[in-house]
């Protein structure tokens, strides 16, 4: 490190969805301004996110004991402070973050925020006057916080992690030998924090059995909780071809097993942004909420999300999150056809 580095804390915690698009934006960062430190603040389950990334270090954000309440803030401030920040990039702006970087801009510290464009979501999601339009992405949001501290961040060229070599472990599961290049992996994510936004699980099954008919494909079945894990094994049911990786392997093992897919189809949830921090084809299925939030997987296009038919269901996208229900939209999802998927995810 030079003498010119300059050190910026950056905070994101909430879901893994959301902290896995601060990786893209991090990784270019630091790829194109090499005298930039980052102290990425979050939740420790988040740590092998950012494993590998240049200047990129990590800190455990403490929610239970040292970091609890507003005592806890200032204790964090005050640890953050001993790292000798230079500024502060709020890339979640929520209370939590908003009393740190008060604190640092306090200090006479440089500091920036992300917008949540709050209205502009609003007028897309609400039943009357919606405003129907793309939203700028949350990457786009995040580049132009690291703009307000004076770096500009190009997202076009972005370089993905190689590979990760699979362990002996991981390869025994999903049943490849060494060397074994004659399969394609494809990875589904069937589940979501929001049933809204759950693809039919009949329909999921017909999904998985007309991509197990082709011989050389492994169909990898990615989630957790045990109510899932069952689901899984239902799917997978007599199937040589399709394994259900959940409850298995760590979460470490399992970004070195989507780091390895060919594809991955997933709902809109944090399994795609993983898929497609890590430079991985996405392909993504969409019921109450829609890629136009702004909240579609990095460096995917539009084609890879499929989402369900306007023309029946007028109101979508009618929640950002897919948390409110809409009376009437239940079988939203069940217009993606089976046929439609198949053909998006053949490789």
């Amino acid at each position: 490190m030079s003498k010119t580095t300059l050190h910026i804390a950056v905070m994101r915690l909430s879901a893994m969805g959301d902290v896995a698009m601060t990786v893209p934006v991090l990784r270019a960062l630091v790829n194109q301004h090499p005298n930039v430190k980052i102290t990425l603040i979050s939740r420790p389950f988040f740590q092998p996110f950012f494993e590998g990334i240049p200047n990129v270090s990590f800190f455990a954000f403490d929610e239970k004991e040292r970091h609890k309440g507003f005592l806890g803030l200032f204790r964090l401030y005050r640890d953050l402070k001993a790292l000798k920040i230079d500024a502060f990039a709020d890339l979640h702006n929520v209370l939590r973050s908003k009393i740190i970087r008060n604190l640092f801009a306090f200090s006479g510290k440089k500091m920036a925020f992300v917008d949540k464009a709050r209205a502009d979501k609003k007028a897309l999601t609400r039943a009357e006057n919606k405003i129907f339009k793309q939203l700028p992405s949350i990457f786009e949001r995040h580049v132009k916080v690291f703009e307000a501290l004076g770096f500009t961040v190009d997202l076009s060229h972005t370089k993905f992690p190689e590979k990760a070599v699979l362990s002996d472990k991981i390869k025994a599961i999903i049943d490849i030998q060494k060397g074994d290049t004659t399969f394609k992996l494809i990875g589904i994510a069937p589940f979501a924090q929001y049933d809204s936004k759950v693809y039919p699980l009949d329909l999921m099954q017909e999904v998985i059995d007309e991509l197990a008919i082709h011989a050389n494909y492994k169909i990898l079945l990615f989630g957790g909780g045990k109510k899932e894990i069952e689901q899984l094994m239902l799917f997978a049911a007599n199937k040589e071809n399709v394994i259900n990786c959940a409850g298995k392997i760590s979460f470490q093992e399992e970004l070195q097993l989507i780091s390895n897919l060919d594809v991955m189809l997933s709902m809109d949830s944090g399994n795609a942004h993983i898929a497609a921090m890590l430079g991985v084809k996405v392909i993504t299925l969409w019921g109450a909420t829609h890629p136009f939030t702004g909240f579609s997987p990095f460096n995917q296009p539009l084609e890879n999300a499929l989402v369900s038919d306007r023309n029946l269901f007028p109101l979508l996208p009618t929640s950002i999150y897919g948390n409110k229900k809409v009376a009437g939209y239940e079988d939203a999802m069940r217009t993606i056809t089976v046929a439609k998927v198949v053909a998006a995810i053949t490789l």
